[in-house]
């Protein structure tokens, strides 16, 4: 009996501590399950929101007006902006205005808010297009339809520095690149008469004419750079051959290489460029509108455009 009760005193008792009941393992456990969740779901939601901040500004909100001096861009502005026109005069700075697009319903859940920026075209004043890329979600390109067959040249030098750009653009970029539309404004110098306004057939005329004269400019401005001739409008560093790595900014993809909007081979793919035609009714100095004067129709001039930076909401 007495080494029975020595026995029983000999054995250690359990600490307090680690005698914890098992519902307390189940508490901790599922504790932790629960904080692990919210972590994850944290994270989850941090991506997405960044995600989204970044395609947003990858996408950009900026809407380019480019193109040589006189060719409208400032009437277009105006036009866009507050829906009427006063004389201007050669821009020597930037100006912007805020749209709101598509035009015809400005007041849907679905508008989307554009800045449209009218860059000079003097050429010490327009690459100034540059500083607004990383924000540029459309180019708008516009060409005078009355005297681009006179000045087709130095449009397509102008151009060529725009398409350059967009071709040198980083990979990341690829994706949400910038819309290229070229615009042959005022159209209605093509009508035959004043008396009405322009047609479907002047409108297409406008936009062949002005395709047909850029193509064959840059064609003879790829065949130049190629050859490892400096390119007046690039820059004085620009030459062809292996100093400029082989990227002219008119790389197409056909047989011959020779210059084609339909194949040019841009970041978005190939082709991805939209003619539009146009024109703008201008207020006179004397305060008289061209509209009730020389030109009395009411169509909007700028129809095709607007649908064009429509597709952009």
């Amino acid at each position: 009996m007495e080494a029975d009760t020595a026995s029983a005193a000999e054995v250690p008792q359990q600490p307090e501590a680690l005698m914890t009941h098992p519902s307390t393992f189940m508490s901790r456990s599922n504790a932790v399950m629960l904080l692990s969740f919210a972590v994850a779901l944290l994270g989850v939601s941090l991506f997405f929101l960044l995600s989204g901040r970044s395609f947003r500004r990858k996408r950009g909100s900026t809407v380019l007006l480019v193109g040589p001096s006189d060719a409208g861009k400032s009437a277009i502005l105006s036009a866009l902006a507050y829906h009427y026109v006063l004389p201007s005069h050669t821009s020597l700075q930037p100006n912007g205005a805020r749209i709101l697009v598509p035009f015809d319903d400005p007041l849907s859940s679905t508008a989307t808010s554009l800045r449209v920026v009218d860059v000079p075209g003097h050429p010490r004043l327009r690459a100034k297009f540059s500083e607004y890329m990383d924000d540029t979600r459309a180019i708008v390109f516009v060409v005078d339809a009355g005297t681009v067959a006179r000045n087709g040249a130095a449009v397509a030098e102008n151009l060529h520095i725009i398409l350059r750009a967009l071709s040198s653009l980083p990979p990341s970029r690829a994706t949400h690149a910038p819309q290229l539309f070229i615009h042959a404004h005022k159209s209605d110098l093509l009508s035959a008469s004043s008396a009405a306004a322009p047609t479907e057939q002047t409108l297409q005329l406008a936009k062949d004419r002005t395709k047909t004269i850029l193509e064959r400019e840059l064609e003879k401005r790829r065949k130049t750079f190629v050859k490892g001739v400096s390119v007046e409008g690039l820059g004085g560093g620009d030459h062809g051959g292996e100093d400029a790595g082989g990227m002219t900014g008119l790389e197409c993809s056909t047989e011959d290489q020779t210059f084609q909007f339909d194949k040019w081979e841009g970041p978005g793919g190939i082709g991805e460029i939209e003619f539009s035609a146009g024109w703008v009714r201008c207020i006179r100095e004397d305060g008289i509108t061209t509209s009730e004067t020389e030109k009395p129709w009411g169509e909007d001039g700028l129809k095709e455009l607007k649908e064009s930076l429509g597709k952009l909401a």
